[in-house]
């Protein structure tokens, strides 16, 4: 008995050229088709398959990252310096020398008013009235009454004060509108000693200028006090 090929019936063999054409195009596209985002589907795609540095920044939703979490730690590399706001550190540091200088310049106003302050760590300070400024300390205005040298330093000694030096009295002599006493008026400075009690004390006269005179002679005298007593 003879066994002949079968006919396939003609919609059979329709269907297997759609079903060949179909995968041969498929393949095409495949291999010749680039890829982009309107082909791949959306969230088809684990993070782990795409390639690092591989997509950039400026393609990312905006807080598309926000509330991630990031292991390890972050550098200066990873971070734009331009993209951070001014921390409020170095809000402080850009005063910093504006008030290292108020500072300095209180300071300077404190210093200049503590020259005419009234009290200094608890003394007064300033001058009396009958006294005027002159070389950092208060000088007698007015001459007192005539007195021996060893009187006059004890009634200095006695207001707080003492006689002034010799040539310290001679440059208070051309302060202007200071007058010395006619004659000469005690300083401090004494001679060479004679013998007991027996000296010679250096007198100012009101041209400045110096002399001696026993110290058992009278002669007007003026008192120095300190300016801070």
């Amino acid at each position: 008995m003879r066994q002949g090929i079968r006919l396939q019936s003609p919609a059979l063999i329709i269907s297997l050229i759609a079903l060949f054409a179909a995968l041969g195009g498929t393949v095409y596209a495949a291999k010749h088709k680039k890829m982009n985002g309107k082909v791949i589907k959306v969230k088809s795609l684990p993070g782990n398959r795409v390639k690092l540095h591989s997509i950039p920044s400026n393609r990312l939703k905006p807080n598309v990252l926000r509330g991630m979490q990031f292991k390890g730690q972050l550098t200066g590399a990873d971070i734009n310096e331009f993209t951070l706001g001014q921390v409020p550190s170095a809000t402080h540091a850009e005063t910093a020398d504006v008030a290292q200088s108020a500072v300095d310049a209180q300071t300077s106003l404190n210093a200049v008013n503590a020259i005419n302050a009234d009290t200094v760590n608890g003394h007064s300070a300033g001058c009396q009235t009958g006294t005027v400024s002159f070389a950092g300390a208060c000088w007698e205005s007015s001459e007192r009454d005539e007195a021996t040298a060893p009187a006059a330093a004890a009634a200095c000694a006695s207001a707080g004060g003492a006689l002034p030096e010799a040539l310290q009295l001679a440059a208070f002599a051309k302060e202007p509108n200071v007058n010395l006493a006619e004659g000469d008026e005690w300083s401090s400075d004494i001679t060479n000693p004679s013998g007991p009690n027996s000296y010679a004390v250096i007198t100012v006269s009101a041209g400045a200028v110096l002399d001696y005179k026993l110290s058992s002679l009278e002669r007007k005298y003026r008192c120095v006090i300190p300016l801070v007593r």
